[in-house]
């Protein structure tokens, strides 16, 4: 009789970039996470503020990158160690239950998912923007950033990481996993996501844009000419 398999290690990868401000909160959701064998791995693309220093005192590594989320993502993933890499933004807030759900529903014949989202907004909105987001997604079978992305490390090498793009990364890869491995895990943990492109900015405004850009992305438009409608 084999002994059983040993449990499988989870590599975070946290891409950031000036993020002193929200970066310790995440830091702090996860340091639990590194006194069970996982890691945490912060990329940074050249901050200006204290975003190295406090990611030096709260994780396993901080690597430097060109700046970029497919870059920074990309060099965090090929440091990692572990057999399942998760993808979190800096303003992202995590629950206890996270980690050992997404390697729970990775047992199967399933190599990558995603959580849900809520916006860290108070208003009746940003409720709505959210589940509308979480059932795009199971719908489409397609998983921003934002949704905290998590997949096997065979699964990333096999569909080549995340294309050198500078916006719809996330997308991309997941056309590509959707393609090798079928449709993602719709996981029910819910991640906290900050809501404040949308304060800054306006929700209407903001959603109309995102709707463009992708709309724009899926008939074929150059992500470098989306970035710079984004930014």
């Amino acid at each position: 009789m084999q002994p059983p398999a040993p449990p499988a290690r989870l590599s975070v990868i946290v891409p950031a970039l000036n993020e002193a401000a929200r970066l310790p909160r995440l830091l702090g959701d996860l340091a639990a996470l590194r006194t069970l064998g996982h890691e945490v791995i912060v990329v940074d693309g050249g901050s200006t503020d204290r975003t190295r220093e406090i990611a030096c005192s709260a994780c396993d590594r901080v690597l430097a990158s060109a700046p970029g989320r497919a870059p920074q993502m990309n060099a965090g993933a090929l440091e990692a160690q572990g057999e399942v890499l998760w993808f979190l933004h800096a303003d992202t807030r995590v629950p206890p239950e996270a980690a050992h759900a997404i390697l729970r529903s990775l047992r199967g014949p399933k190599c990558w998912g995603r959580c849900r989202v809520r916006l860290s907004g108070r208003a009746p909105i940003y409720r709505l923007i959210a589940a509308l987001m979480n059932l795009r997604s199971c719908l489409t079978g397609i998983a921003t950033g934002d949704q905290g992305l998590y997949v096997t490390r065979a699964a990333f090498v096999a569909a080549g990481g995340f294309p050198a793009i500078p916006l719809m990364e996330d997308i991309a890869l997941s056309r590509a996993l959707k393609r090798a491995c079928g449709r993602p895990v719709c996981l029910p943990v819910q991640l906290e996501t900050s809501s404040r492109r949308w304060e800054e900015h306006g929700v209407l405004r903001t959603v109309l844009l995102m709707w463009a850009l992708r709309l724009a992305y899926w008939r074929g438009a150059d992500p470098a000419d989306l970035a710079r409608r984004y930014r």
